[in-house]
């Protein structure tokens, strides 16, 4: 009986041995491939490109609105946040404040609206069914013309969008919370080429608190800033999503929430950005790095887009006790040199999240201390809007003469944009218990568009 258990393990084997023979038998040969090294596509390969991420369209009774005027993209038609709309402003308010029109629910965050040819479109996170969803609305009523969402999962993190969609006659390019790139029809919501995942296919690394880059469109190009180990910054075919050029990026600087911005230098157009390790110019045509300095950096989080001043002259600013700097370029010849023209420490001026306003040669900000302030472009403060008057985080805007600015709780006030003095003209409380009203406001034909943590508003804030 010794014998019986010594067998047990050669007599397992054989028919394991039979039981395979046989199974090879009954299997065709052509369905067997040799699992080689690398071919398990980790995240960021090339092959990984393959996988789509597939988006949904929905469509809703909204139409749009035979309404005036445009707000396109993040900080409007010329990226100065400075409406030029012809439309007559009221510049005092009834009791209550100006009328509103329509209003609506949103998922938690700070994405601020675009406005084109009557509508409205807005990133959007659906916390219910975890889809980042680009929403187009009627202008008119609010009502929901199209909805195009994809799945993504995105924890909490204050909030979850916070980018502005960029607008064009035929197309709407959005970045969402994790660094994905949409573009769509803007009348139909069709998706027109792949969604793209920086992350993913780049090797982007996702800010802190999600991603806050607004998308350039410059003609028929699309700039984005990646940060990835091959593409500091890169530039798309519009109409066809086709990659035209990568800027290297050997010192591995990463995205920050600051957007890419259009320079012109010494007649060369340039595209100017803000990475984790310092700002870059590059040039528009094939993306060369045409100069760089590490001058200015924020460790924590850099959100603000630097503002070109003219002349050559770059102004950036942000939080984290980071104040502001003046860049000043000077043509070499075959080179661009970077020299820093002055800076100011925090509170002096400087603006934490929003970027600061260039109007007739001075700058209107909020500051890290609250407080509105206008300044020149020597950093000398002209005016504030005092300790009793302070916006925290909320954004701000200039149109027709006249400064909205919005506090944290959603008071929007209305003031005059002039260097003389501060000058309030209106206040009102646009929700009784607003909180966390950060995002960037949008006007167009005499419609402001302005939203807090969970809810948009659009108010009609002509003159009567």
């Amino acid at each position: 009986m010794a014998i019986v258990p010594r067998l047990i393990p050669a007599l397992a084997a054989l028919l394991g041995a039979l039981a395979l023979v046989l199974w090879l038998r009954a299997s065709p040969a052509g369905e067997f491939t040799p699992r080689v090294p690398g071919t398990d596509r980790p995240a960021g390969t090339p092959e990984a490109v393959v996988r789509k991420l597939e988006g949904k369209l929905t469509r809703g009774d909204g139409q749009p609105a035979k309404l005036p005027g445009s707000w396109p993209r993040f900080r409007g038609a010329r990226l100065d946040n400075i409406s030029r709309d012809d439309t007559p402003l009221a510049r005092s308010w009834p009791e209550g404040g100006p009328r509103v029109l329509w209003s609506l629910a949103l998922g938690e965050g700070y994405a601020g609206a675009a406005i084109r040819n009557g509508c409205v479109y807005i990133l959007d996170y659906d916390q219910d069914r975890q889809a980042d969803a680009l929403r187009c609305l009627s202008l008119a009523d609010g009502r929901e013309v199209w909805r195009f969402t994809y799945p993504v999962k995105v924890k909490r993190n204050h909030g979850m969008s916070r980018t502005v969609p960029t607008v064009t006659d035929t197309s709407v390019v959005a970045i969402g919370p994790k660094c994905h790139v949409s573009c769509l029809d803007a009348a139909t919501g069709e998706l027109r080429w792949p969604i793209l995942d920086l992350a993913r296919d780049h090797n982007a690394t996702v800010p802190p608190w999600y991603a806050g880059q607004c998308p350039l469109v410059d003609g028929d190009k699309l700039i984005l800033g990646v940060g990835g180990p091959e593409a500091l910054l890169m530039a798309m075919e519009l109409a066809t999503g086709r990659i035209l050029w990568k800027t290297p990026n050997p010192d591995g600087w990463k995205m920050t929430h600051s957007s890419v911005v259009p320079m012109d230098f010494r007649d060369r157009r340039t595209y100017v950005y803000c990475a984790s390790g310092g700002v870059v110019g590059v040039d528009a045509e094939d993306g060369k790095l045409l100069w760089k300095t590490n001058e200015w950096k924020i460790s924590i989080a850099t959100v603000p887009t630097p503002v070109v001043v003219g002349e050559g002259r770059i102004f950036l600013t942000g939080g984290y006790n980071a104040g502001s700097l003046m860049l000043q370029l000077k043509d070499q010849g075959e080179s661009i040199t970077v020299e820093t023209a002055f800076r100011l420490k925090p509170k002096v001026f400087d603006s934490p999240q929003h970027t600061p306003i260039l109007l007739d040669g001075n700058l209107y900000a909020v500051r890290s201390d609250g407080q509105l302030a206008c300044a020149d472009l020597g950093g000398n403060v002209l005016w504030t809007s005092g300790p009793r008057n302070t916006f925290g985080l909320g954004p701000y805007m200039v149109a027709n003469g006249l400064i909205y600015a919005m506090n944290d709780r959603g008071v929007l006030t209305m003031a005059e944009a002039t260097p003389v003095a501060y000058k309030p003209l209106g206040q009102v409380r646009l929700w009784p218990d607003g909180h966390d009203a950060w995002g960037p406001m949008a006007i167009a034909g005499g419609r402001l568009i302005a939203r807090d943590f969970t809810r948009m508003v659009c108010l009609d804030v002509k003159q009567p």
